[in-house]
């Protein structure tokens, strides 16, 4: 191919990626962006080959991959899609990684001068530390959305804090500049330590910059490191000469920050605080109140009394809808509602869940259809004058403590549940939610708790109505 076919080919790309995006940003258009995307993709890697012109090895990568991914793809369910996501995430901050080794160890290979110009060195570094602390904090992320804390403290939901925690990712940051600026005037006969040790701290300061982030915060995670994997690609990138990569990495670099940001927005947190790794539970957060409280609790036929006798009902699904997989349950729960001429609507919250997204994710796998689905900014003002609030294994999300100054979540946006004249929260237990406080929501006089599985509890209604 001439360098005006390539150039052309990766501009076509690049719009059928913006134009991806676009239809991602709905619902209803979301299939449609998938397919832009994936078309996109196929011409970008057809005109990679053409480029390199090495088309068995090339073809050979893509087999394997595309083998596995399909193998995984098949086997992951929609309740396992946040740590399939922290997976991907990781293989791109290594993928960086690895091709800067290799431009580094030969940069005549890809187009480069030898020795590596100065420009080239600064974009080298930058892809491989954030490459270098996006694959090590993904990792983190996927152990603790996997639930693999009972094999090792690292990988707890729980936030895994020190004393002297920031001075030490602080110390360590200036070290691994202080490489980085080393490796930018060194000879080639001497870059390879600097270099190595950069990227060896960088790998630490991703595992240190994840294992205090609890497991409330991994929606803003997921986004954070969605857009971290992006501007790796891009650095890259830049390296390489490769305006492809360039392109589509600034593409996810930025849609994760505005992802990140609007994340931050939903559960008042600082954009910068995120960027740097510096949120999350803290020592001396609040802690659930030890006192003795009574709450009313009701049985399953007791919910389907109270929603067949209701106008309107809003259902709020969290974690715990997807933890019991009942989502399926819930869509016939509330077809048989929507049967006896009661409104039925869904309120998803910005973190709902584990991933940005993720409630939106579990309705549409059970086909609920997208106009009884609302976001918090447009349901909200609704719950006033909601018969029934049904909480479906949600909790800081729809605390009140989030209106009340000095409390952990203070100023947090929550899904106003508490306002609906009757409320009716599904949990396993009493349990505190991922905060780590109470919730007065549970204690209210127009409450009703139902407690146990909410597949089980949901199926149960399903057959009282």
């Amino acid at each position: 191919m001439t360098a005006n076919q390539v150039a052309l080919s990766y501009l076509v790309a690049s719009v059928l990626f913006i134009l991806s995006l676009k239809g991602l940003s709905h619902p209803l258009t979301a299939r449609r962006g998938n397919l832009f995307g994936m078309i996109g993709m196929a011409i970008a890697i057809l005109t990679t080959f053409a480029v390199t012109g090495r088309w068995e090895i090339a073809l050979g990568a893509l087999a394997v991959g595309g083998f596995i991914g399909y193998i995984v793809a098949k086997r992951v369910e929609m309740t396992q899609m946040p740590e399939l996501v922290a997976a991907m995430h990781s293989l791109v901050g290594l993928a960086a990684v690895l091709i800067a080794i290799a431009v580094v160890q030969n940069p005549t290979a890809f187009g480069l001068e030898f020795p590596i110009p100065a420009g080239n060195r600064i974009e080298l570094f930058i892809g491989t530390f954030v490459g270098a602390i996006t694959f090590s904090g993904s990792v983190i992320a996927f152990g603790k959305l996997a639930g693999l804390g009972k094999y090792s403290r690292l990988f707890s939901s729980a936030p895994v804090v020190f004393k002297g925690q920031h001075l030490v990712n602080l110390v360590l940051a200036l070290v691994m500049v202080g490489f980085g600026i080393m490796f930018f005037g060194a000879d080639p006969a001497d870059q390879w330590l600097p270099f190595g040790a950069m990227t060896a701290i960088a790998f630490v300061l991703g595992l240190l910059i994840i294992i205090p982030i609890g497991g409330a915060d991994m929606p803003v995670v997921i986004s954070m490191l969605n857009s971290y994997s992006g501007w790796a690609a891009a650095g890259i990138g830049f390296s390489l000469n490769n305006s492809m990569l360039i392109i589509a990495g600034s593409l996810v670099g930025s849609s994760g920050a505005i992802l990140s940001y609007i994340m931050c927005h939903a559960m008042n947190r600082s954009f910068f605080s995120v960027i740097l790794g510096g949120f999350g539970a803290s020592e001396g957060a609040i802690a659930v109140s030890g006192e003795q409280k009574t709450v009313k609790s009701g049985s399953p036929d007791d919910v389907a009394f109270l929603l067949s006798n209701a106008d309107t009902v809003i259902i709020v699904p969290g974690y715990g809808l997807a933890v019991g997989r009942a989502q399926h349950a819930t869509k016939e729960m509330a077809a048989k509602l929507t049967a006896k001429g009661i409104t039925v609507r869904y309120a998803i919250h910005p973190v709902a869940g584990r991933m940005p997204g993720h409630m939106n994710v579990l309705l549409a796998e059970a086909e609920v259809p997208y106009d009884q689905v609302f976001e918090m900014e447009d349901i909200n003002s609704d719950f006033g004058t909601c018969d029934v609030a049904f909480v479906l294994g949600a909790n800081d999300v729809v605390n009140p403590l989030a209106e009340v100054k000095g409390s952990a979540i203070y100023g947090m946006p929550i899904l106003e549940a508490h306002k609906a004249r009757t409320v009716i929260v599904n949990k396993r237990s009493m349990a505190a939610g991922y905060a780590g406080v109470d919730n007065p929501l549970f204690y209210m006089d127009r409450t009703m708790m139902v407690f146990g599985d909410a597949k089980k509890v949901v199926e149960d209604i399903v057959k009282a109505l």
